[in-house]
C-alpha cells in the first residue's frame, strides 16, 4: 500500500485537542474525513468548527466506516478501546489503525491484529490547542513513528503529509521517547512559571515579557547544541556558560 498514491478514507476516534487538527492536516493532503467520535460539548464544538460537514459517530461506527482509523485519545484510554472494539469484530481485514500515545509502541493494538489490521504509532512532537494554528507548528516539527519494517513507509508518509518530519523510534523506545517529550515540556512549563511568579512578586507587571526573550536564547542555544552545532561561549557576552 502506498500512502502517496492513494486517498484514503480516514476516520478519528476522539475530538480532543490533538484529533480534529490531524484530520484537518490530512483533508488537506487529499484523504476524505468519514466520521469522528465526540463525546463532550466541547469536542463536538471543535469538530464542527474544524472539520465542517463531517459526521460525528460511535467509534464502532467509526471503525466500519474508514480504511484508516486515527486514534487520538490518552494512552490509558486506548487498551480498552482497542479491545472493545475487537470484541464487537468492528475491525477490517487490512484497515490501518493509528494511534498518537507517546509512550504505547504498536504492540497496543495486539487484539486487532488477528483480523489483518496494520498497526501504526504516529507522535507529533507539538503543544497542540486544538486550532488552526497547529497546522502551522507541525510544519517543521517531528512525527515519531513506530511500525513493522515493511509499514515504516507508510507511517512515514501519513507524517510528511501532515506537513512534519517522521522519526523513526523502536517499539521498544517508546517509553523512553514519551519521558522525555513529557520532561521537555513540563520542565519549560515549570521553569517559566516560576520565573514569572518571581517576578511578578518584585511588582513587574509583564513576566512574560522580561523571561521571554531569555528563555528563547537559551531554549535555542541548547537546541543548537543537540543538533550537535554549539556555539562557543562569548568572553565579551557578560554571562557565565
Amino acid at each position: 500500500m502506498s500512502v502517496a498514491d492513494s486517498r484514503l478514507g480516514v476516520g478519528v476516534i476522539g475530538a480532543g485537542r490533538v484529533g480534529p487538527v490531524l484530520a484537518r492536516a490530512l483533508a488537506g493532503a487529499g484523504h476524505a474525513i468519514t466520521g469522528i467520535s465526540a463525546i463532550s460539548t466541547e469536542s463536538r464544538d471543535r469538530a464542527e468548527s474544524m472539520l465542517p460537514g463531517v459526521p460525528v459517530l460511535e467509534p464502532a461506527e467509526v471503525v466500519r466506516r474508514s480504511e484508516l482509523v486515527l486514534f487520538a485519545i490518552p494512552g490509558a484510554e486506548l487498551p480498552g478501546l482497542v479491545s472493545g472494539l475487537a470484541a464487537t469484530g468492528a475491525w477490517q481485514p487490512g484497515q490501518l489503525a493509528v494511534h498518537t500515545a507517546p509512550e504505547h509502541g504498536t504492540a497496543v493494538f495486539a487484539p486487532a491484529l488477528a483480523v489483518g489490521v496494520i498497526p501504526l504509532a504516529l507522535h507529533p512532537a507539538i503543544v497542540f490547542t486544538g486550532t488552526s494554528l497547529d497546522l502551522n507548528r507541525l510544519a517543521g516539527a517531528t512525527v515519531a513513528v513506530t511500525a513493522p519494517a515493511p509499514v515504516l513507509p507508510i507511517g512515514q508518509a501519513l507524517a510528511v503529509e501532515m506537513g512534519a518530519e517522521p522519526v523513526i523510534v523502536g517499539e521498544a523506545d517508546r517509553p523512553a521517547y514519551a519521558e522525555a517529550i513529557a520532561a521537555a515540556s513540563e520542565f519549560s512549563r515549570a521553569v517559566v512559571r516560576q520565573a514569572a511568579e518571581a517576578l511578578r512578586a518584585i511588582g513587574v507587571e509583564r513576566p512574560d515579557r522580561a523571561v521571554g526573550g531569555v528563555v528563547r536564547a537559551a531554549v535555542e542555544e541548547e537546541l543548537m547544541a543537540a543538533a550537535g552545532a554549539d556555539p562557543a561561549p562569548d568572553p565579551d557576552s557578560g554571562h557565565g556558560a
